[in-house]
């Protein structure tokens, strides 16, 4: 296998052309959904990839209690400078096991702290109001999940705006908005190559809350006014924010991008641009590099797997 088998390692910088074409050419929705399964796959495979090296690395070790069998010349030729690359991988998978529970810590106890605030309200609907001055508006994931505003938020906003601004929130509770961040957010510590993924989901997340809550309105113009007052009016005040547990939920996103795509058409559920347009090719050649990146890393994790069995019971 040689180098190839390092591949599951650097293949997710391929991803990369595709989350772009994507937030421009797809239903936001679509693409949220796509780079949230390519980023888990990458991952994965990059994982397993960083395990099976460490059990072919580290075989040979005096005292590893790993089969002897492992440790045959057939199965450390697969690795090129199988020692260090074995001893390397332990530090690298050590890092992403650290870095995967600190984010999953992070991500729940935010959730509890922001949960803990309700608890003195004695209302139980989806929508909850706090009595506060500083203007914010969140989607806490939970069971059941709420959208918790601020008077602060509400005063500043026109009525149609207010109904925007909560169809927005409970369009992020309804798609589980919250899970494909963490889903993308855990592949980025998996491999830190798949860290712009974040940001691109979380893009997209907004695109398609922003488009669901266009649809509950029927007024783009007043949905594009409201995302753009409720991100002006918000900013100044997430630097003093009372809750800021609860800035874990906004994804903001790029607000001019934002208003611009509402200001503009619908965008088709099947968003993809035709084929014979230079904007088509150029996805299509990213989409189709990024399917071969992703098969490639799974035949070199499966490839090295299987070395190791053959090792083991031939």
């Amino acid at each position: 296998m040689g180098v190839f088998v390092f591949l599951p390692l650097i293949l997710p910088l391929t991803v990369l052309p595709i989350a772009r074409l994507a937030e421009q050419h797809l239903h936001p929705r679509s693409a949220a959904i796509l780079l949230t399964a390519v980023g888990a796959i990458l991952a994965v495979c990059s994982t397993v990839c960083l395990v099976l090296l460490v059990v072919v690395g580290t075989a040979q070790l005096p005292g590893n209690p790993l089969p002897d069998s492992w440790s045959d010349p057939e199965v450390r030729e697969a690795v090129p400078y199988d020692e260090i690359a074995g001893k390397a991988s332990i530090v690298l998978l050590a890092l992403v096991l650290v870095a995967c529970a600190v984010a999953l810590g992070r991500h729940y106890r935010f959730r509890a702290q922001a949960h803990r605030v309700l608890t003195g309200l004695e209302s139980e609907s989806e929508v909850a109001v706090l009595t506060d001055d500083e203007p914010y508006a969140y989607a806490l994931p939970g069971a059941p999940g709420r959208v918790l505003v601020s008077t602060g938020m509400l005063a500043r906003l026109g009525d149609v705006e207010r109904q925007a601004l909560l169809a927005h929130e409970r369009a992020h509770l309804a798609g589980r908005h919250h899970r494909l961040l963490l889903a993308v957010q855990l592949a980025g510590c998996a491999n830190p190559l798949l860290r712009p993924l974040r940001k691109a989901v979380g893009y997209c997340t907004e695109r398609w809350a922003d488009e669901e809550a266009a649809r509950a309105t029927g007024d783009r113009r007043t949905t594009a006014r409201a995302v753009g007052k409720a991100a002006l009016i918000s900013r100044s005040a997430s630097r003093r924010a009372r809750l800021p547990s609860l800035a874990a939920f906004a994804e903001a996103g790029p607000v001019p991008r934002r208003v611009a795509a509402l200001l503009g058409p619908v965008p088709p559920a099947n968003g993809w641009p035709p084929a014979l347009t230079s904007a088509g090719l150029a996805a299509i050649v990213a989409a189709a590099g990024t399917a071969a990146s992703t098969l490639s890393a799974l035949n070199a994790a499966v490839a090295l797997y299987l070395i190791l069995e053959a090792a083991t019971f031939g």
